[in-house]
């Protein structure tokens, strides 16, 4: 995606879109306007971008890609982004001559969302990035739209799920990145990195409120300095060049976890550990299985606090919520490392 992006390649135009941290906008991959490759982020569609809080460039028109566009839903979008903060009754949508039956059919069919639940996507995230701002609540919801302050509350718990006061105050900033066994979802707060996880084959959505609802935070697009060090310390470990990690950990987690998850952290690079030892190692019955597993279901910072590790006693890899097929490659990498330093 970087290299179409660079290439300003039209053939990928409606295949995904590329959203710039630094500006709040999102684009088509051909878009002219330029962006350093650290600011890029990138989502599968519009809608994602949309509910991430960015808004669509005027340059290039995104919502607008992919195939011809019919004259009424073009004339909605330039009105749409002409006055990003104005509600739009049906009773606004037929005086401009669009039928809201219309606009709810095609905006679900591509874009995945309504007509309405885009409109509030485009006010709500310009409300919260004003609030990043420092706006004032009172002044945030009164320019996009909400004649009260519970109104906006209301609506904003509903897309970000937390109260505006908590978003201001202690967001939980998200991030991803590609890897050789498919894009991994980053989280991080000011105490350190809270999550990694594979970004799942169905609704990053729900994926989205899963996390949040564990985190016991707001969730936003962004990233800071673990985002940044466990970016590279990634890279360093696909690359075959990084055997532990640095980066500061602050996973969330009953006691029991948290002490399942230190000793996860004690299984030497390339070794493994079966569920009977992992259950002996944490004071536990080696016939407490069961709990062990359970507890190496629930951590959310994969690789990092190496879950992949743990195999059955017999040998055999046993189970991997991200799918086992990952759980094969991560051990093949780290025991392909460990033979080729044997060799040098």
């Amino acid at each position: 995606m970087e290299r179409v992006v660079s290439n300003r390649d039209r053939d990928f135009d409606g295949v995904f879109i590329v959203a710039v941290r630094t500006t709040g906008i999102f684009c088509k991959p051909s878009c002219p306007a330029r962006a350093l490759p650290k600011n890029r982020e990138f989502y599968p569609t519009a809608s994602d971008a949309i509910r991430a809080g960015f808004r669509p460039c005027l340059r290039c028109k995104p919502l607008l890609a992919g195939g011809a566009v019919p004259e009424w839903m073009a004339r909605l979008v330039a009105r749409i982004d002409s006055e990003p903060s104005r509600c739009w009754p049906d009773k606004e949508l037929r005086a401009i001559g669009v039928d809201p039956i219309m606009a709810r059919r095609y905006f679900l069919q591509h874009f995945g969302m309504t007509f309405q639940a885009f409109v509030r996507g485009r006010r709500l995230g310009e409300a919260l990035r004003e609030l990043k701002r420092g706006t004032t609540l009172d002044t945030s919801a009164l320019d996009h739209g909400y004649e009260s302050l519970s109104g906006f509350r209301d609506a904003f718990g509903k897309v970000f799920g937390e109260s505006t006061r908590q978003a201001k105050s202690a967001p939980v900033v998200v991030s991803w990145m590609e890897s050789p066994i498919g894009p991994l979802l980053l989280a991080a707060s000011d105490s350190g990195l809270c999550a990694l996880e594979f970004v799942g084959n169905t609704n990053l959505e729900g994926q989205m409120d899963a996390l949040r609802k564990t985190l016991g935070a707001p969730v936003v697009p962004g990233t800071n300095k673990y985002i940044e060090q466990t970016q590279r310390e990634l890279i360093e470990y696909f690359a075959g060049k990084r055997r532990e990690f640095d980066v500061k950990l602050a996973p969330t987690g009953t006691p029991f976890q948290r002490a399942v998850w230190n000793q996860l952290l004690r299984i030497p690079y390339g070794e493994t550990s079966s569920y009977q030892d992992l259950a002996r190692a944490t004071k536990k019955s080696p016939t407490a299985c069961r709990a062990v597993g359970q507890a190496n279901g629930r951590n959310r910072i994969v690789i990092l606090i190496p879950c992949h590790r743990v195999i059955n006693k017999d040998g055999s890899l046993g189970g991997y919520g991200g799918e086992l097929w990952r759980k094969r490659y991560l051990l093949e990498l780290e025991q392909r490392v460990l033979r080729s330093t044997e060799d040098l």
